[in-house]
């Protein structure tokens, strides 16, 4: 399957969130002890990027309202039904992120 580059891993510590642009996506990687998630990064709430959330566990919590973000499934834990985001399969080469594209 193809694969397209996002980071280094030596750019995403654990514990860490960040937001890349990927072909005009945009895409939160979050380092889980040393396991990479990839998921769609805007909340679809009121269009926050994840990034400046909270990292609980493989969660992620909004800092716009306090969505709660599972980083395996991309639904949210809110008071009001919110879409889920895409979640993307990563493989990690080396010192290299992918998203696989399937």
């Amino acid at each position: 399957m193809p694969k397209v580059r996002v980071a280094q891993v030596s750019e995403l510590p654990p514990g860490t969130l960040k937001t890349y642009e990927v072909e005009g996506e945009h895409i939160l990687l979050a380092n889980v002890d040393g396991r990479i998630y990839a998921m769609g990064a805007i909340c679809s709430h009121e269009e926050w990027d994840l990034s400046e959330g909270t990292l609980e566990g493989e969660t992620v919590i909004c800092a716009g309202h306090g969505a709660i973000w599972n980083l395996k499934t991309g639904r949210a834990e809110f008071s009001e039904p919110l879409p889920p985001l895409p979640t993307y399969k990563v493989a990690v080469e080396n010192d290299t992120i992918y998203l696989v594209v399937e």
